[in-house]
């Protein structure tokens, strides 16, 4: 078991200090690169810029909650999220099945 999470490729595990504008204060955020391109993947799947889609989701999470705690453990959590949605979504035309529905 262990040999699976221990092969991984470094890369993906390193990480990366990314700078941006939410709500109008500049801020950074430090995530692994597999955390980074598994969000741009999402942006790309809502048509949006990553710094769209992170502004919009931040924006979300201020108007349902009135804060944001900690984003980039949101941000994590919204991989995870998509990810598992993602494996269980059925096959449709070859492809996976987009399963980024918010009302679910």
């Amino acid at each position: 078991m262990c040999h699976l999470f221990a092969h991984q490729p470094q890369r993906d595990y390193e990480s990366q200090t990314r700078s941006l504008r939410l709500g109008g204060h500049c801020t950074s955020i430090r995530l692994e690169l597999a955390f980074w391109d598994t969000l741009e993947e999402i942006a790309a799947k809502e048509g949006m810029s990553l710094a769209k889609f992170l502004t919009t989701l931040h924006n979300e999470v201020l108007d349902h909650h009135g804060q944001v705690n900690n984003f980039a453990s949101l941000l994590r959590c919204s991989c995870l999220i998509y990810r598992s949605k993602s494996a269980a979504a059925p096959e449709v035309g070859g492809e996976r099945a987009a399963m980024l529905d918010a009302a679910e």
